[in-house]
């Protein structure tokens, strides 16, 4: 009897454990979050602020004041560039056949202008001989068709210019020295003149950088030009970088920098602080959000 009872109680154990198993392996994987690196603030009493890196012209966004499409792109992101330095060129090869009727136009005019012209110098010599061989009717006429005829040339001529000109826009240039930090565009695309969507290249200066910093409303009273200040790149809590104050923007703006906190209010107006520091070979880029403290006078 103990027998019969012993090949069902192996396969529900068996069973048991089958079941037990699929239970175990159907869960995920516990994963170990990242440390998360923190940093102790370097003052007794202070202001924190997330701040932005940008260059310290500013981001400088590059369009096109004509439509087109690209047909050369002179630069790559991390170019340095000088001031008059090619960047890219929209397709000109309708400008430039037009450009070559205008000369002809021009040459045209000129030739066209002889005429009268000879005609008036030779009436005006007859005058100085006889002043009865021709009407002052008539030379008043000589003087009309060459003003008509001058007035022709310069036309021509205003359109020549106009035609190079605008051959000229299509070529961008940089205005400024600077570093190329973002190219948004392709040879071949079509790309829209004075659009208001997002740049298709970005230059800044690139000796040095700011960094603009976020002091809520409410401890902009806080705030004095004169006081030490520090910035520290995330993950890294002993990378501390020392600020130098350049100016305050006096119009407060709506938080837009957040710093991920829970308590984090997003209704909150903040005043802009700009400081600078040397970019040498730190790890930060342009962009990038760094964490801010200014020293602040004890309450």
């Amino acid at each position: 009897m103990k027998r019969a009872y012993i090949l069902p109680a192996l396969a529900l154990l068996g069973l048991v454990i089958a079941i037990t198993a699929i239970i175990y392996s159907n869960k995920p994987a516990r994963q170990q979050a990242p440390a998360i690196l923190s940093f102790q603030p370097p003052y007794e009493s202070y202001i924190a602020g997330a701040g932005i890196v940008e260059a310290t012209t500013g981001n400088i966004a590059i369009g096109t004041p004509v439509s087109g499409v690209v047909m050369e792109i002179y630069v790559k992101v991390g170019d340095e560039v000088k001031k008059g330095d090619h960047l890219f060129k929209i397709d000109d090869r309708e400008l430039k056949a037009q450009l070559v009727t205008a000369r002809a136009a021009v040459k045209e005019s000129t030739a066209a202008l002889q005429k009268p012209r000879h005609r008036l110098e030779n009436a005006e010599q007859l005058k100085k001989r006889d002043p009865h061989a021709i009407s002052a009717q008539d030379l008043s006429d000589l003087h009309d068709e060459v003003a008509l005829a001058d007035a022709a040339l310069e036309l021509a001529k205003a359109r020549l210019s106009q035609l190079q000109i605008d051959i000229e826009r299509h070529t961008v240039r940089a205005l400024m020295d600077g570093k190329i930090l973002q190219l948004k565009m392709r040879l071949g695309e079509y790309v829209e003149g004075s659009s208001v969507s997002p740049s298709l290249l970005l230059l800044g200066g690139n000796d040095s950088m700011n960094i603009r910093v976020d002091i809520n409303e409410y401890d902009a009273w806080r705030f004095q030009t004169d006081a030490d200040a520090v910035a520290y790149v995330r993950g890294h809590p002993e990378l501390k970088i020392p600020l130098k104050y350049q100016y305050t923007e006096p119009y407060m703006v709506p938080k837009t920098a957040l710093t991920g906190e829970s308590t984090e209010r997003t209704d909150t107006r903040v005043m802009q602080v700009i400081y600078c520091f040397e970019h040498a070979d730190l790890p930060v880029y342009i962009g990038q959000q760094l964490d801010v403290f200014i020293r602040a006078k004890t309450e």
